[in-house]
């Protein structure tokens, strides 16, 4: 078991320090609110992530974790080509999250999500999803939270801004009886493993005009009319996240 050496961060504000210099789309927001749900965690536990990257979020939820003597499978297949980096953004992430101290706290897993969750055997304490971002794959990664116990989180990196994402989620959600939606901080959302009320369900249909608002943005910075971004407050050159 991991724990804390001397000089390590130890507070989100110091461990942001760490992150905020690593590429990656999470906001401190979003991270904050990671951080917080496995601080919450208790000693021993296992947090699972799915799509790392470079290892932004790796770097904040392994550092909250190692706190807590617990331990992060970071899962993520590093596919080729323009979007992903392959091999090159598989070497940023061990070279991120080793500068930021906290390798023996992640098991990297170079895996497909889809293809790693039907022989996945271990109990999980927290689940945090940021992976392939299309409408079929999102609905699986929601059925790891079978590996959950009651009360643990599931957070949805991309809820509300991407089509696909949130597709997924509202087919699955809706109809889902123990996956309750409780808040967003920009586009990640929290859910919490638990019997699903009718308040939870209406909560998560109230978040549908900003999704509207966020895809009418996405094509606007296609058609490149930042002005008309700006115009419905969207003053960034890069999609809402």
């Amino acid at each position: 078991m991991t724990s804390q050496a001397e000089g390590d961060p130890t507070t989100f504000a110091e461990i942001w320090r760490y992150a905020e210099g690593v590429p990656g789309w999470l906001t401190r927001e979003q991270a904050h609110l990671l951080y917080e749900e496995a601080s919450l965690l208790r000693p021993g536990s296992l947090a699972l992530e799915i799509g790392s990257h470079q290892g932004r979020s790796t770097v904040v939820l392994a550092h909250a974790l190692r706190a807590r003597e617990s331990r992060l499978v970071a899962l993520d297949p590093f596919v080729e080509g323009r979007l992903f980096g392959g091999t090159g953004t598989r070497a940023k992430f061990e070279r991120n999250v080793r500068e930021a101290g906290v390798a023996e706290v992640v098991e990297l897993v170079p895996a497909y999500s889809t293809k790693a969750r039907p022989e996945w055997r271990r109990s999980l304490d927290l689940l945090y999803i940021d992976g392939k971002h299309d409408y079929w794959t999102v609905s699986d990664d929601l059925r790891w939270a079978d590996h959950l116990p009651q009360g643990a989180a599931v957070l949805v990196h991309d809820a509300f801004s991407s089509i696909g994402v949130t597709l997924g989620l509202l087919r699955q959600l809706l109809t889902h009886r123990h996956l309750a939606y409780q808040r967003r901080v920009g586009s990640l959302a929290l859910f919490q493993v638990r019997r699903v009320r009718w308040a939870d369900r209406i909560r998560l249909l109230r978040e549908l005009p900003w999704w509207m608002r966020n895809v009418f943005v996405k094509v606007l910075l296609r058609l490149r009319l930042r002005r008309a971004a700006r115009a419905v407050g969207h003053d960034s050159p890069y999609d809402p996240y």
